[in-house]
Parts: structure tokens; C-alpha cells; sequence
């Protein structure tokens, strides 16, 4: 189900260990990159930027990793 077709989907906000993935914690990539790789792509404008919540927290909009997902043909 795409986020046009339900707009409540695309509400919130993704962590970096929501988006790569983390091992430890037992939770699934969304996109299967690695965390560093990522941030290189955020840095050169491939992937969206982030925004800040707090002084420590950093987070993305959930709708715009879920377009990036769309745009690479990897519906989630």
C-alpha cells in the first residue's frame, strides 16, 4: 500500500537503525545499505537530509524515506 493511497502511513519519523538496520537489536533493514554508507549518501544529496528533534536525536521524516524507497522501486 503506497503512502498516497493511505497518508497516514508517512506520518513520523525513522531513526538511522530503523532505516540500515541493526544486528544487535534484531530489526530489519528497511533500506539494505550500510549505516555508513547512508550517511555518505545524506552528505552528497542522494538520500533526504535529517532533522534534528533534539540536541542528541536525529531522525528523518518517514515519508521521506518511504518516496526514496519508491523511487528505487523498493516497496516496503
Amino acid at each position: 500500500m503506497s503512502t498516497a493511497s493511505n497518508p497516514m502511513l508517512a506520518l513520523g519519523y525513522l531513526r538511522i537503525w530503523q532505516i540500515v538496520g541493526d544486528k544487535k537489536r534484531g530489526i530489519e533493514p528497511i533500506l539494505p545499505i550500510g549505516r555508513s554508507t547512508f550517511l555518505a549518501g545524506v552528505k552528497s544529496g542522494k538520500y533526504p537530509q535529517p532533522v534534528k528533534l533534539s540536541e542528541r536525536t536525529t531522525a528523518w521524516r518517514k515519508a521521506d524515506i518511504l518516496t526514496l524507497l519508491d523511487s528505487m522501486g523498493c516497496a516496503k
